[in-house]
């Protein structure tokens, strides 16, 4: 998409795109999803009024329709109609506008037998919103490549299908004249349909071995077809149903990673091209332009931290950047940089001469050794060892000696520190909430709040062994890949939510109040089986399965989640073909081949993808690059400006905790490179900043969708590639062409 350049649109732009604006956005789209909560029908208590949430939705639409407006006055008309993202919102809120009025005039006009029957047939489209607005990118993304990967997955479904047709004719003509029933009464495989049916359970196998026992009770020669079967269909089809949506899914998300990577190239050298001056023969640009750019870029950012980068991209040492180093400059922006600064704790500014005492040193020095950390490991052990004996006398022992172990903590490393280590904060909100109730229980001295903050401390021990993760190499290291790869794996769960949504409401228009829970114990004829007497003696009603119902958006939810867990799904859509008829299986097939077959894999194999990335990637190269520039500025934490990196000490900042100081290992290959150079910048650094301040790469820090994917294609990509041009970078002075983040979407 391309934007106009003139001062008003400018305006108009950054308006758009301020952080109110967007947080207005991502409340209403939700909003307007959760109105499922309150609209019949609605969860048990939060029913409101028809004319409420058409008032509600009615605000919500014109806020959309405002945000749409906003974006049309500053977006070039060409760019902006052939993007079908707004065709898609525009055509959407349309077509809600049009269901409401005519539900309404359907509510007000019709009796109330009728009225009664009215459908709101808009709301499955409520997450096309979610989808479709500029600031879903990554959802949009998601989506987008997942109806790539639908056409070249078709044959291999068919194929599928076609294996389990032919199967089921083959049951239905060795069993049809057997006279072979099910444990209920039911016929076995008499009809053709139902061998369908039974048979595509089994590829499930949510109904193995229930379907192969009475042939198998009949003749025991019939195991050999079931065998044959789920061989065939389980285990060679469904296998290569889960490699064949990868393998597309992934080429086709290949293939927009690589689109994206070239055009964010091809902005940035354009940038270079607005920003370079000829010096030693080549164009450049100067550490001074690089600061003007951060300045605007990233204002947050103080002038080390931007000479830090500087002298990453700065690989010829000559005080100056060339075009392919400029080009990392994206890249480099992802890598995230904590800072520090190297200063007293709040009880030195406080009584230096007390906690620079020796006993205090003997203390500190104490706390900081690995054995004092091993000591409460094992604490840990043994109170889960005392926890499971349930022997309540050494509750308050063990509460006591935690409550030591924050204390000395917190006196060692100071409150600052103590509170920004991930596993300190899980000890401190794990003991204090149980320190504060034994000081109330013990205040009012309450026998029954005794035995109620008993059952209240064993729980809080049984979370202490949580923090043994924190102690365990491995642990940390699958803990640490786990959050890393967090925000790509909450793309596709928000996929999955998405679906889970649309078949939610679907589910309610189609099964509300046709299955009721009142209990299993009632007298009263029209509550007894779920309220509808075609369920009596079914195996629903057997496995108690009342309360897995339509009846609103959080029953919903739960059943389709039960049915994304594939065990007796079959059992829980046989209830409401009872209560309808047999067509109801195509929503839960549907819901099945969507959900299960194609999301759940393409999101099983993603993970197994991006978290061996993760796991077995400990550094990229620019990161390396930007550690050993790092160490040799003399900016490392424990270090001072010029200092030889192979002599001082760095605190171990990972997730876990950042107790123990270790040698460092010697520089890096990259380091011993350009060691001299950076002397001479690390000495102009030292004296023009400020002395304290440090910088550490953050080792768990969450990446950003965009950064995984292109780490998992990098090998795929040329350093300096920049694609072929595209109409949109060639763009005429009169528009002006989004960022690189925008443009992708």
């Amino acid at each position: 998409m391309t934007f106009k350049t003139d001062e008003r649109s400018i305006r108009l732009y950054n308006l758009y795109n301020h952080l109110a604006f967007k947080l207005a956005l991502y409340v209403a789209v939700w909003s307007f999803l959760f109105l499922a909560v309150f609209e019949k029908p609605a969860v048990p208590g939060a029913a409101l009024p028809y004319w409420a949430t058409m008032i509600i939705e009615a605000c919500i639409l014109i806020f959309f329709l405002s945000r749409f407006i906003h974006n049309v006055l500053f977006s070039e008309p060409a760019s902006f109609w052939k993007d079908p993202k707004n065709i898609v919102v525009i055509v959407t809120i349309i077509l809600v506008a049009i269901d409401m009025v005519g539900y309404i005039i359907w509510v007000n006009v019709t009796s109330p037998a009728v009225a009664a029957k009215a459908v709101r047939w808009s709301r499955p489209l409520r997450p096309l919103f979610l989808i479709n607005f500029p600031e879903g990118r990554q959802l949009r993304k998601a989506f987008r490549n997942i109806l790539r990967t639908l056409p070249d997955v078709v044959h291999i479904l068919a194929l599928f299908l076609a294996s389990i047709a032919i199967f089921a004719l083959l049951a239905l003509k060795l069993m049809q004249n057997r006279s072979l029933v099910y444990p209920d009464g039911r016929p076995y495989f008499n009809n053709y349909f139902e061998c369908v049916w039974d048979l595509y359970v089994l590829v499930t196998t949510a109904n193995s071995p229930d379907v192969m026992m009475p042939a198998y009770n009949k003749n025991n020669w019939f195991a050999t077809f079931f065998f044959v079967y789920i061989v065939v269909n389980v285990y060679i089809f469904m296998n290569i149903v889960l490699a064949s949506v990868y393998n597309n899914y992934r080429r086709h998300l290949k293939n927009e990673v690589i689109k994206t990577v070239y055009l964010k190239r091809r902005l940035l050298a354009r940038v270079f091209d607005l920003l370079k001056v000829w010096q030693r023969d080549t164009y450049v640009v100067t550490r001074q332009t690089w600061h003007s750019l951060m300045e605007i870029a990233a204002p947050h950012w103080g002038p080390t931290r931007r000479d830090v980068l500087f002298y990453v991209l700065d690989d010829t040492a000559d005080n100056a950047i060339r075009r392919k180093d400029f080009l990392k400059v994206a890249d480099l922006l992802n890598v995230e940089l904590a800072e520090e600064k190297e200063e007293p704790t709040a009880l030195e500014n406080w009584c230096p001469r007390c906690y620079l005492a020796p006993p205090s040193e003997v203390i500190k020095s104490i706390v900081r050794h690995r054995f004092f950390h091993y000591t409460f490991d094992f604490l840990i052990l043994l109170n889960a060892f005392i926890v499971g004996f349930n022997l309540e006398e050494a509750e308050w022992g063990f509460l006591t000696a935690f409550t030591v172990e924050i204390l000395l903590r917190v006196y060692t490393f100071g409150p600052k520190k103590y509170f920004t280590t991930f596993w300190d904060v899980f000890d401190f909100c794990v003991v204090m909430p149980a320190v504060i109730g034994t000081i109330i229980e013990t205040s009012l001295g309450d026998d029954y709040g005794r035995v109620k903050l008993i059952d209240f401390l064993m729980v809080i021990r049984v979370l202490k062994l949580v923090r043994l993760i924190g102690s365990i190499k491995r642990f940390q290291i699958v803990l640490t890949t786990i959050v890393n790869i967090g925000p790509s794996i909450a793309t596709y769960g928000a996929v999955i939510f998405v679906f889970f949504y649309i078949y939610a409401v679907i589910g309610m228009e189609l099964f509300s109040g046709l299955i009721n829970y009142y209990g299993y114990d009632t007298k009263n004829e029209t509550e007894m089986f779920c309220g509808d007497q075609r369920l009596k003696g079914s195996e629903f009603l057997q496995k108690r399965y009342c309360g897995n119902n339509f009846n609103s958006i959080a029953h919903s939810f739960v059943i389709l989640f039960e049915l994304l867990v594939v065990n007796q799904w079959h059992v829980m859509s046989s209830g409401f073909v009872l209560v309808t008829n047999k067509a109801a299986r195509l929503y839960f097939i549907s819901f099945h081949m969507i959900c299960v077959v194609i999301l759940l894999n393409i999101l099983t194999a993603f993970i197994l993808e991006v978290f061996i990335l993760e796991y077995s990637l400990s550094q990229t190269e620019l990161e390396s690059t930007i550690e050993a520039r790092i160490k040799d500025m003399g900016l490392g934490l424990g270090q001072n400006p010029g200092e030889n990196p192979k002599t001082v000490k760095q605190d171990k900042h990972v997730l876990v905790d950042n107790m123990e100081e270790v040698e460092m290992s010697g520089s890096s290959p990259t380091a011993a490179t350009s060691g001299d150079s950076c002397d001479v910048t690390a000495g102009a650094v030292g004296k023009q900043q400020d002395q304290g301040l440090r910088f550490r790469l953050k080792r768990s820090s969450r990446k950003r969708v965009e950064t995984l994917l292109e780490y998992m294609f990098e090998g795929e990509i040329g350093p300096a590639e920049e694609g072929q041009d595209e109409e949109v970078i060639t763009a005429g002075p009169a528009a002006r062409t989004n960022t690189s983040s925008e443009m992708a979407a």
